[in-house]
């Protein structure tokens, strides 16, 4: 990570984000708290990741497009009945969540894809090769089981990905890797 980009890195409670080298993270990106972020993911501009009543947690090769929000629920939250340890953001690898989605305290598993302007609520998973469609809006507690998309407000099962759409997922992951790459080499 370029030290010129550290502006928008912010401890919380003298918790500071843990960032891998290779992660590209936009300029106008802020990271706070509690965020662990793995190799070759990348943060993209306008997004908020807020690490400050939970963790964040991003896998490998994971993209977390323009204008996302990120954050988690905290302990014993009475209506979301998190538990002790609260509800945190936890990514797989090879994720792609696309522009101005917003993942709250949920689980979205390696090789999920979550469509742009989404929501995702507390305690709900998109499981392995999950889709959820553009605009769709999980409701707490809810599971994508793998392999397939969900779509609509509240989102609901549609289908069964293809073998095609299965594949794009990875493809989605690794062109988002050599764009932050360029990005990277840039800065």
């Amino acid at each position: 990570m370029n030290l010129k980009k550290s502006s928008n890195i912010i401890a919380y409670r003298n918790i500071l984000p843990t960032i891998d080298k290779s992660v590209f993270i936009a300029h106008n990106a802020i990271i706070s708290g509690a965020v662990e972020i793995a190799k070759n993911s990348s943060i993209w501009y306008n997004c908020v990741l807020r690490g400050d009543v939970t963790k964040i947690v991003i896998g490998e090769n994971t993209n977390i497009q323009d204008g996302c929000i990120l954050h988690g629920t905290r302990p014993n939250h009475a209506q979301n009945k998190t538990g002790n340890s609260g509800a945190p953001v936890i990514i797989g690898n090879n994720v792609t969540i696309g522009h101005n989605a917003i993942i709250h305290a949920c689980t979205i598993e390696d090789n999920a894809f979550i469509g742009m302007g989404s929501i995702i609520m507390d305690l709900a998973r998109v499981e392995q090769y999950g889709m959820l469609g553009a605009g769709g809006v999980l409701t707490p507690g809810k599971i994508i089981k793998s392999g397939q998309i969900w779509a609509g407000n509240p989102a609901k099962y549609f289908r069964d990905l293809t073998q095609v759409e299965r594949d794009y997922i990875k493809i989605s992951a690794d062109n988002y890797y050599e764009l932050s790459q360029e990005y990277n080499a840039k800065n």
